[in-house]
């Protein structure tokens, strides 16, 4: 099952029309059914998880380890700030580097976020793997072995 029939699963289960989801976050009409490859752009993908109040993982993969996860491994406010300030700094670069190019053209703002948008999830992923795997037994909530 790819992200588009996921987001409809979800929406059919919920009682949500599509249509519904599309408007409220300002999508075109039609816009999820479109999506032949079944992928959203990272961007729309965050938007999306966090309207049905799912996890952008899941949306991908269909798995969520959040929902297995101790509250351990969840981000905290400075993890947050930390992945902010590092973002903020990568956009400018981009925004100020006159060499990036897609397809022989200059990456337009757009691009631009659609980039940094997949970064802030990667990075909020990296995070908490490490936390997962780089917390101290003795501080974990559940204590695995």
């Amino acid at each position: 099952m790819n992200s588009v029939e996921r987001v409809k699963q979800i929406c059919k289960e919920r009682n949500i029309p599509i249509s519904k989801l599309e408007r409220d976050l300002g999508f075109s009409n039609g816009y999820i059914g479109q999506l032949r490859k079944g992928v959203f752009p990272a961007d729309r993908l965050i938007q999306i998880a966090t309207y049905l109040n799912v996890s952008s993982e899941y949306l991908m993969s269909g798995k969520d380890t959040m929902s297995d996860s101790n509250s351990s491994k969840k981000l905290t406010k400075k993890d947050e700030r930390d992945i902010e300030k590092i973002i903020e700094a990568t956009k400018q670069q981009l925004l100020n580097q006159e060499g990036l190019m897609f397809d022989g053209n200059p990456a337009s703002p757009e691009a631009i976020d659609s980039i940094i948008s997949a970064m802030r999830v990667g990075m909020e992923l990296a995070k908490e793997k490490n936390k997962e795997k780089y917390t101290p037994k003795k501080y974990r909530k559940d204590k695995k072995d």
